[in-house]
């Protein structure tokens, strides 16, 4: 293989190049699914995602810059980590052309440290394992400590994979863009932390962004 088909294949392969993580959201959260996030060698694949961008109204970042959503508005291919009601730690992937966008992993499928996971959630049944964006935090041990690292070091680790076919409907536990369908999962997956519509698409069907 020649030099220059080596730097393609590279940068094809690099999960942390820009040109993947400097689109839309809606466009990375779609080509998310079917990757496999590690956390300190435990996680899986990704089989559910929401896309939130800056012009989103639903989106933490909509109203400006807080203490609480610095990391959406720096770097790309870092973490955003915030705590949902006061509760459950959230793992968002941060991307987009544009500060103040971001992807939230909404489930995995388990496929690595399980037993960890298991020890973690206190459950044994894989499915209940990471089907939901608190679940995985605490399968994976994710907190505010994770907040503003790089996607492509240590603890992190991420490589490119494909789904079987993608379902698009409408986000969850959200009272703002309700409409908006940006939330992404592999069609039939059993790992899903609601059901999806079992159409597959290869695009997000919009990723225009919503005005309030």
């Amino acid at each position: 293989m020649s030099s220059s088909l080596v730097a393609r294949h590279s940068e094809r392969s690099n999960p942390a190049r820009q040109g993947f993580w400097t689109r839309h959201p809606a466009l990375v959260a779609r080509d998310l699914i079917g990757w496999t996030v590690l956390v300190d060698g435990v996680g899986g694949r990704i089989v559910e995602t929401e896309a939130y961008h800056h012009e989103d109204p639903a989106s933490h970042s909509f109203s400006g810059r807080t203490a609480r959503n610095a990391a959406m508005f720096g770097p790309v291919a870092h973490a955003y980590v915030y705590r949902s009601y006061g509760i459950h730690w959230c793992l968002n992937f941060v991307c987009g052309e544009d500060p103040g966008n971001a992807v939230l992993i909404r489930a995995l499928e388990p496929t690595a440290g399980l037993e960890a996971m298991a020890a973690r959630r206190g459950l044994v049944d894989p499915r209940g394992l990471c089907s939901g964006p608190g679940k995985l935090c605490q399968a994976l041990g994710v907190t505010r400590a994770q907040d503003g690292l790089a996607l492509d070091r240590a603890p992190f680790a991420i490589s490119p994979g494909a789904a079987a076919g993608v379902a698009v409907g409408p986000r969850i536990g959200i009272t703002k863009g309700v409409e908006t369908p940006w939330r992404f999962g592999e069609a039939g997956s059993r790992f899903l932390s609601r059901p999806l519509p079992q159409s597959a698409g290869k695009r997000p069907p919009s990723a225009r962004t919503p005005r309030p």
